[in-house]
């Protein structure tokens, strides 16, 4: 008799234990395996659907260099040059990546980048601006983190890893992505003599980013280096992938001023052309100067577009202040005006805000740190108030600041 007894073909449960027992040809099911059925479809289902629309997410739309300079002049204030750099290898990697190379045709070579400026002059704002424009998987990490494999730290193969991640693990749309590089020149050789000790996060990390930036079949680890040793690796070909390599180089402008001789004397010398190239020596930089800095000819030899973004003067400060589509003063503006307040700003307090930030050279970033230290008082009271409008003047501005900790700061 025990042997009539109907039973989910699936889990074994006998027809007393469940609510529901469908029959089939020659089995049942509960409803319990019913809806773990249904969420097994569901999942994959949405895993499908991601994959799909991450495809869709990075379908190309080829841009003009003329066109991308426009959208970045919208958002960056000066820096032709580098923006003309940026648009012009960004357009050329896109045509690499729809031009089906033949075996008997010419193979055009990835261009890579590195951006050569002082802090607060936008090269990382550069690169996450032209993020917003373009339509392939795009990442930002930063070399500081990374070690010589072996050591404690990040391998240089986790770069990839955030690369993967923005575009969901879809290596297709990852193999024709953009890697912005920050922080490259912490990873400088720090003596003179190559490999006579361990440099284990100089020179041994750029000895392992030279394949990468080559171009090669890299394993990378899909949820970052050592953290998860049981996880599958992920083969990338980095062949189209273009990398753009950032960094402040503190202190190459010694190295270029020696080679270009800005201290010349003699009867001949021209002293206001002299004057004029102490100004911005970075414009002058070259891979010589990058080899002297610390950074081996053979990582130099994969970075063969050196482009400089130029100190920020007066002007330029200025017009960061009020002009770019997300200026800082829109953005206060913005922040008061949901509370119901209008905020004027003096033109006196403007002059003031340019001049402080050139007086501790701190580039464009140090523009948010002293508009910080003179409206937090404000907007800390505000919000409670009745009032709706609030004149920032140049007295309020400068008593503010006073009493800030940026005016304890040393003058270099």
């Amino acid at each position: 008799m025990a042997k009539n007894i109907l039973h989910c073909s699936f889990c074994g449960r006998s027809r007393d234990e469940v609510k529901i027992l469908i029959a089939g040809q020659e089995g049942h099911i509960c409803e319990n395996c019913v809806e773990h059925a249904r969420e097994i479809i569901d999942q994959e289902l949405l895993v499908r659907d991601d994959k799909t629309s991450a495809s869709a997410a990075f379908k190309l739309t080829v841009k003009k260099p003329i066109e991308m300079k426009k959208f970045l002049d919208e958002y960056i204030i000066g820096q032709d040059e580098a923006k003309k750099v940026l648009s012009v290898a960004v357009y050329n990697h896109y045509k690499r990546l729809q031009y089906k190379i033949d075996a008997t045709e010419i193979e055009i070579e990835k261009s890579n980048i590195v951006m050569v400026g002082e802090t607060g002059t936008g090269k990382t704002l550069l690169a996450k601006t032209i993020a917003k424009l373009l339509n392939v998987p795009f990442a930002i990490v930063d070399a500081t983190v990374f070690t010589e494999a072996g050591y404690v730290g990040e391998d240089v193969e986790s770069i990839l890893t955030r690369l993967l991640q923005v575009c969901n693990y879809d290596v297709s749309a990852a193999e024709r992505g953009i890697v912005y590089i920050d922080e490259i020149d912490k990873i400088a050789r720090k003596g003179d003599n190559p490999s006579i000790t361990r440099d284990v996060s100089g020179e041994g990390v750029q000895q392992g980013m030279l394949k990468l930036l080559e171009g090669t079949d890299v394993l990378v680890p899909p949820q970052g280096g050592r953290k998860h040793p049981e996880q599958k690796l992920i083969k990338i070909n980095t062949q189209n992938i273009l990398f753009i390599c950032g960094g402040a180089f503190d202190g190459i402008d010694k190295i270029i001023g020696r080679r270009v001789q800005t201290n010349t004397i003699g009867f001949n010398v021209d002293k206001d052309i002299q004057e004029d190239m102490k100004k911005n020596l970075l414009r002058y930089v070259n891979a010589q100067d990058l080899k002297a800095f610390g950074l081996i000819p053979e990582l130099l030899g994969r970075l063969p577009v050196v482009t400089h973004l130029d100190p920020l003067d007066v002007e330029t400060l200025r017009s960061i202040l009020v002009e770019p589509k997300n200026a800082l003063i829109k953005q206060y503006i913005r922040l008061f005006e949901l509370e119901g307040i209008k905020l004027s700003i003096e033109s006196e307090v403007l002059d003031f805000m340019v001049e402080k930030a050139m007086e501790y050279k701190l580039g464009a970033r140090g523009l948010r740190s002293i508009c910080e230290s003179i409206l937090t008082d404000a907007m800390f009271e505000m919000p409670s108030s009745q009032e709706k409008y609030f004149t920032l003047d140049i007295e309020y501005a400068r008593r503010k600041f006073d009493k800030s900790k940026l005016s304890l700061l040393k003058v270099a």
